[in-house]
């Protein structure tokens, strides 16, 4: 059985414009919410250490206790920028001194 629709006293060009509108409508709701993704940024070992203010050795050291996550391309040793900000943590008590 196939449903029908039927539109009284609506002409064809004002179904159509409440389409277009409704389109619209939805559009600008999605431009809102829509957020283009962001390319991760890889950092170097030396521009790690440049950000931080540490000397490489310390970068290494970070990253052999697990306090600083490397990823390898080839020869080459990269670190996420978002991964070494979220590293650096809020000193809040005693204890973290």
């Amino acid at each position: 059985m196939e449903k029908s629709l039927q539109f009284i006293q609506t002409t064809p060009k004002e179904l159509q414009q409440a389409i277009i509108d409704g389109v619209k409508v939805h559009l600008e709701q999605i431009k809102k919410e829509f957020q283009p993704k962001q390319a991760t940024e890889y950092l170097t070992r030396n521009e790690v250490k440049d950000l931080l203010k540490v000397d490489l050795s310390t970068v290494h050291n970070w990253t052999k206790r697990g306090k600083l996550r490397a990823y390898g391309l080839g020869n080459r040793v990269y670190y996420k920028r978002t991964e070494v900000e979220a590293a650096i943590k809020p000193l809040n008590s005693k204890e973290d001194l």
